[in-house]
């Protein structure tokens, strides 16, 4: 079967235990992913670090691969496949160790992910850190940096929304295959994320999540941006599996404080320990960036100005901000009276505060400003 690089690079990557440092060892002997499909056994063999079981595996491929239906997949889902070739391809990724071979992409990649920052943290997160990691998102995409994540639950999930919110880009680094959405009641996020970034993963189709899984979806989030925030991490966070990724990729690395009695906040505190930068607001993750966003070339934030430059409410933020009285207002009295989910009323409330047009009170109640 005749193929195109591309399309044999696709097919390297379905082939299991075929990864990108051994992709990368065979291409400096053949030259080329369609090469590398068509050698022999005994060829294959001759590369150093490639196994019989790999080199069997490589040159038997077209009976345990089937390219063809994975290329109707890719082309039914509505995606595309980046590879290192493609000028789209992230270019901090390019420079780590071991970047991916291919990219499966829903959405776009553009110019301006090179200016990305990661934020993550707990699936189990708090409140606090909730709403933590949807002011930092928003803060951060307001002035143009794409938020990378995970697109889990709790804080990337958050992180995904607050960027939204700032009608900013974000990209979700998945863990599975492109097709599978986990947690399952993201689907409306993803679509979004979709529509304003991307979803992207270095796995096939119908690849499910497991324990290995993870990890390599954390090293393309620590890889390809500039920084990791990591919010919200308990002292056995896989979060912290990415802020160490982010360290080995020469990266720089922030830690978001918490309370001193939340098990939730060990890992960050620990992390600021060790010499991660303590984040309190985008501001901490931007003065490390001076050269990239310069204090005179930012346009002016919700904390400059007292409001965003053209103010624009999307529905959510209307219909919320009419069910905020200018007494206090309970977030449960929001949820009510809007007829919104409370995770849309969440986001909602966040970008009204932003652009200050409500102030949060203690205990989850909330003022209209004007």
């Amino acid at each position: 079967m005749a193929v195109t690089n591309k399309e044999a690079l696709i097919a390297l990557n379905m082939i299991d235990h075929v990864g990108p440092v051994r992709v990368r060892q065979l291409l400096e002997t053949f030259g080329n992913a369609s090469a590398i499909l068509s050698a022999s056994k005994s060829a294959l063999m001759r590369v150093n670090g490639i196994g019989e079981d790999t080199a069997d595996a490589i040159s038997r491929w077209e009976d345990t691969i089937d390219l063809g239906a994975e290329l109707r997949r890719i082309s039914d889902f509505g995606c595309h496949v980046v590879t290192p070739d493609d000028e789209s391809y992230p270019e901090l990724l390019r420079q780590i160790y071991d970047p991916p071979i291919v990219l499966y992409v829903k959405g776009s990649l553009s110019a301006r992910d090179k200016n990305s920052v990661a934020l993550v943290g707990s699936r189990r997160a708090t409140h606090y850190g909730l709403e933590t990691a949807r002011r930092l998102a928003y803060q951060l995409a307001y002035v143009g940096v794409t938020v990378v994540s995970g697109g889990a639950r709790g804080i990337d999930t958050a992180a995904h929304q607050g960027a939204l919110t700032a009608k900013g880009r974000t990209i979700a680094v998945l863990g599975t295959g492109i097709n599978i959405v986990f947690p399952p009641e993201n689907v409306a996020l993803f679509e979004r994320i979709a529509a304003n970034g991307a979803i992207m993963t270095q796995f096939p189709f119908n690849r499910p999540a497991d324990k290995q899984s993870f990890p390599i979806r954390n090293r393309i989030v620590a890889g390809m941006t500039l920084g990791t925030v990591v919010v919200e991490a308990g002292l056995n966070s896989g979060a912290l599996i990415t802020a160490g990724m982010a360290v080995d990729c020469g990266r720089q690395l922030f830690a978001v404080p918490g309370r001193v009695d939340s098990p939730q906040s060990k890992g960050c505190h620990d992390l600021i320990k060790k010499g991660a930068k303590l984040c309190e607001g985008a501001e901490d993750v931007l003065c490390e960036f001076e050269y990239l966003f310069p204090p005179t070339n930012r346009p002016p934030t919700p904390a400059d100005s007292g409001a965003l430059p053209a103010l624009t409410l999307s529905d959510s933020e209307q219909k919320v901000l009419e069910a905020v009285n200018a007494e206090e207002t309970t977030i449960d009295e929001v949820i009510q009276r809007s007829g919104l989910p409370a995770s849309a009323v969440s986001a909602a409330l966040l970008g009204l505060e932003m652009k200050r047009l409500v102030r949060q009170l203690p205990g989850k109640r909330f003022l209209r400003l004007r």
